[in-house]
This record gives structure tokens, sequence and C-alpha cells, in this order.
């Protein structure tokens, strides 16, 4: 059977999901109302977080699809994606035009020598400019050093949430037959070399209960068959050790499906590879030469995971303890190959490529019953030759023109250096280069200078000279002096003082942050104080409270407005920002 593998890659929301669903829909392989974003959390927040495999069948040729995410804390899930594949579908926001990360996964395409299919999406929305995105995806493709065959692409125009695509703008159509042709016709075909040795390149992990870990590769060569013995190479070592097969699947629709056979050309998961890992080489000719490995991109923050240890520790979570925490992790590590942990000291540090990733890696835990406390995000720096280095990233703002003054100045101070603005209408496009430290805690901010409207979006660069000190944290803590149940009357007259993160009847102990301060100075207080009665009654002297709603605290919110002297408290139930000293005195002595 003729194979096809492509991949579809985009920036964060331009539509790779919907047209993935849009084209499964169509192929008969899935019902309606079915999202490849499975995951609750992706699909809470609209995002994909882990790639997918998917395949559908279309006039007798098998095209395996793998759906992969677009926010650059994950881009390490593209880049392996890529290496598997042999084109991509570039989809583009007719009209967004291209943004950080179409920048970044059409570099990592062109570097590996792919040519992709480009797909304007979104052709139905009222600002689209279909002709002048066409022009900014040719001068990125010229930019980003793209041969003469690659600048010669195709270009489909589509409406992925109608399930439309089409050659010419003028054609008619109803369906994604005009994609699938333009698929068939110019991505070469991968099932060439079925007569010689096995070959494949493990280019995903998945784990399940009864199987264990599995691999998930793309076969360059030859078949195999289940209880196979294979050979498993690491490029970078040269070593290799003995496997037995004791499962195949193949990808049909959006499930596995057990097979006794697999042929060059597919993509496959194997089960019976206790210690598989990304970039290996299966084969099994002992003499072959491993394939070239392929890189991860490296973290970029690192926190501290410790075990609860407040006044509240223990009475929400199920898993609380130091080695049920290290279990976990070391579990993760399975599949979550962007993640590095350090085990060796009492605290586990945990390096991660952004906020995002880590936010998402605490969410699941909480969800899964596990209760713990982190220290602030820190960046990376590393020395090379005597020179401090650190991470650097491109961010790329939309912002009404109204918000652009305040954005422009609140980055510079953050240590960012614009690069171009470019205005369309009543929006300015701002694109800066800053250290990853000055993004750090800023979108919150970046919300609120904008109201809401603004879109920014970044990429790590690479590591870039450090840049000194960066004044960040604007804002003290308000602290709580005691425990007990917070009252109306009291948090009435600190919300005067800053923003609150409780509501009213809210337990409390002593130490735990409770909202923040506009002077920069931390400021204890008394939430659970009421009013003192006297017998003495005039009418009008009890007016109403009125409090605004609560600041609500998540992890994202949480790691961003955290301070080097805090935790951030993190149950099933609870998110909680904390003083590491909950005793006053006892902060007073450390800060001396």
């Amino acid at each position: 059977m003729e194979i096809r593998n492509i991949a579809i890659i985009a920036h964060v929301d331009h539509g790779k999901t919907t047209l993935t669903d849009a084209l499964l829909k169509q192929a008969g392989q899935v019902q309606a109302g079915f999202t490849m974003d499975s995951n609750s959390l992706e699909q809470e927040r609209g995002i994909t977080i882990y790639s997918k495999n998917t395949s559908l069948f279309y006039k007798g040729t098998k095209i395996n699809i793998v759906d992969t995410p677009g926010h650059a804390d994950f881009g390490s899930e593209v880049e392996r994606v890529l290496r598997a594949i042999d084109s991509v579908l570039l989809l583009v926001d007719a009209a967004e035009g291209p943004m950080p990360q179409t920048r970044f996964v059409l570099k990592k395409s062109l570097e590996l020598g792919l040519k992709p299919i480009v797909v304007i999406n979104k052709i139905d929305k009222p600002a689209a400019d279909i002709e002048a995105t066409h022009e900014q995806v040719l001068e990125l493709f010229l930019e980003l050093g793209a041969t003469d065959e690659q600048i010669d692409f195709k270009t489909v125009y589509a409406i992925g949430r109608q399930g439309m695509a089409k050659r010419n703008l003028t054609d008619e159509s109803d369906n994604l037959n005009p994609l699938l042709d333009l698929i068939l016709e110019t991505v070469p075909q991968a099932s060439k070399d079925v007569e010689g040795d096995f070959v494949a390149q493990t280019f995903n992990l998945a784990y399940d209960n009864f199987l264990g870990r599995l691999a998930i590769c793309r076969v360059y060569g030859g078949k195999i068959k289940m209880n196979d013995s294979i050979i498993v190479k690491k490029a970078e070592t040269g070593e290799s050790r003995k496997a037995k097969i004791t499962k195949l699947f193949t990808f049909e629709g959006m499930s596995r499906k057990e097979v006794a056979e697999v042929e060059s050309g597919d993509i496959i998961m194997i089960a019976g590879i206790p210690e598989a890992y990304i970039g290996e080489t299966l084969t099994t000719n002992p003499d072959l030469a491993p394939l070239p490995s392929i890189g991860i991109d490296e973290p970029t923050i690192s926190l501290n995971f410790l075990v609860n240890d407040s006044p509240f520790a223990g009475l929400e979570g199920k898993y609380v303890t130091s080695r049920q925490i290290r279990e976990r992790l070391e579990r993760e590590l399975e599949i979550n190959v962007g993640l590095k942990v350090d085990f060796s000291g009492e605290n586990y540090r945990v390096y991660g490529r952004g906020e995002l990733h880590i936010a998402i890696l605490l969410e699941n835990m909480r969800r899964e019953g596990y209760e713990l406390q982190v220290s602030e995000p820190q960046v990376i720096i590393k020395e090379e030759n005597g020179q401090k280095l650190e991470p650097f990233e491109e961010v790329t703002i939309d912002v009404p023109e109204e918000s652009s003054g305040a954005v422009i100045e609140k980055i510079t101070k953050r240590r960012g250096v614009m690069l171009e603005m470019n205005q369309k209408e009543r929006i300015v496009r701002l694109r800066f280069d800053m250290p990853t430290r000055g993004l750090l805690g800023y979108r919150g901010q970046f919300i609120v200078d904008t109201k809401g409207e603004g879109i920014i979006s970044s990429r790590v660069i690479g590591f870039k000279p450090y840049v000194g000190e960066i004044k960040k944290r604007e804002i003290g803590s308000m602290v709580s002096m005691a425990a007990g149940k917070t009252l109306a009357f009291s948090l009435g007259n600190l919300q005067n003082r800053g923003v609150l993160y409780i509501e009213p009847a809210t337990e409390v102990y002593e130490g735990m942050v409770i909202g923040n301060v506009v002077k920069g100075d931390d400021l204890s207080v008394n939430p659970t104080k009421g009013k003192q009665l006297t017998n003495m009654r005039a009418s009008g002297t009890d007016e109403a409270i009125f409090l605004k709603p609560a600041y609500n605290l998540t992890i994202e919110r949480g790691l961003e407005t955290m301070g080097p002297d805090e935790y951030l408290e993190i149950t099933p139930k609870s998110v909680r920002l904390r003083k590491k000293f909950l005793n006053e005195t006892e902060r007073a002595k450390a800060n001396r």
C-alpha cells in the first residue's frame, strides 16, 4: 500500500487541530463532535500540548498525519516530529500572517530539506488579507534561506472550521479534497525499500499501564514481525543492545491498531523496548551505522519542587511525600523529553522550557492528587569562555495603537530591544529581542496594560551575553499575620491597599500571602479581624461592605507574581502563595 507521511505545523491558534479534525471527519474516521485534543487540559486551554499521530485513507493511499503543538514551550515536540515525516502543511492565519512560532517551525522544516505546502487558513475572517499574507510567507521563506525548490511552494486556501479547501480563490469547493489531492501529488511516497534490512528511528514515546514504555517510530526500510529480535543503537555513544518486539501497532484514525507485521514507510508503535529513548535506531542489521540522533532544545528555566510543609499540609492531597513526588517526576521523564530533573539534593531541581511547560506539569500532578510546593522560577545562566550567558527570546506583540506606548516602556525597562514596528489600521505589531528573565512574570502585566486586547508570543532564540540586573517586581506582598477565617469587614479595608487573592470566609495561616500591595514593600495585615461592636447604635453606621472580586490565583499567575522569598503551595483543591519563613520575626532575621 502507498503511504504518505505529513505533519501539520503552525503558530499557536492558527487552526492545526481544527484542520486535522476536519480531515478525519471527511474521511469518515471519527464521529461528529470529536477533537484531536483529547487531554482535558488541552480542551480547557484550547491548545495542543502533546503531538498526536493519526491516519486516514484517501484514494487507496494511507496518509499518516502528525498534529503538533504551536506553543513555544513545546517546541521540542515539533522538532522530533519533523524528522519522521516527508512533508509539512504550514498553516498561516490569513489575518495574522506569519508569527514567531511559524518562523521557528518553518526554519526547522527547511533545514531538514522538507518542501512545505502552505495552507492559508481562516480566509473567511473579516480582517483577512490573503495577498499580503502570501507575500509575507514568501518573504519568510527567502529570509530563512530556502532553496529554489522550497521557494516554489504550492498554496491552498482553506476554512478549517468548515472543512473546505481550494487551490485558487475563485474555485468553488465544499470539502478538503483539493488539499488531499495536492498531498498525493507533491508528497514523496514513503513506502519504498521493503526488501532491505529493517531500519526505524524512535521520534516519540508513549506509556501504557500494561505494556510499559512504547516507542513511536518511523520505519525507513524493510519489514518486521511480532516476536522478532532487533538491535537498538544510540548514535551519540555508539552502544547497542538487543530487544524483542512483544507488540506492534499502527495508527488508524485516532486509535492504535494491533498488527502482526509492519512495512517500510509507516509510522508505528512498538512494545518490548523498556529503555526506549528518542533518536535511537532500531534495526535487524548489527553492522548498520545508527541514524543521526535527534537534538532536543535545552531547558531555559529551573525551580525547586519541595514537600509541602505549610500549616495546611496534607489536608487536601493524596500523594504528599518526597518519595511519591520523586516517582511521579521519574514517570514524567519517560515521555516529557523537554524536562530535566536533578534528584541529588533534598529538593528536586526541575528544568523546563518555560513557565507554561512547568505549569502544565504541575496542573497534571495536582489533578492526580499530588500536593507540593515550588520555588520561584529562575532563568538558567551558563558560562562559556569566562562569559556569562542567559537565554533570549524573540517576542512578537500585536496591540491596539493606544496601548503601544505602555508596552514599549515596560519591555524596554526589562531590557528588551525593539527590532521592528509596523502598523496595520489601528493594530501595531512590535518585535523585540529580550532576555527570558525580563519576560518572566510580564504576561499578567501585559494583559492589564492592553486591557486584554493584546496578543503576545515568543520563541527562544538561544543564549546571549548576560545583560545585568533587571528590576521587575514593583509590587509587595500582603501577608497575613494571623490564622483563622477571613472576614468581609477586614477585607473591605484591605482592598484599598492593593489586590486581594482571597474571598471572605477563607481559611488562612500566618505567613500566607493574601494579596499584593502597590507600594513595593511587604505589608503584614490581619484579615481575620471583625468590627468592634459597642452597645451604642445609631442608624446608618452599619453601612454595607462592597468587595471587589478576588484575583484568583492559578498556577501560572502564581509563578508570575511570586517573589524570591516565597513558595507556591499547590494542592488538588487550592493554589496558595506563602512566605518561606511564616513568622515575621524569622523573616526579619533572614533578611538581615
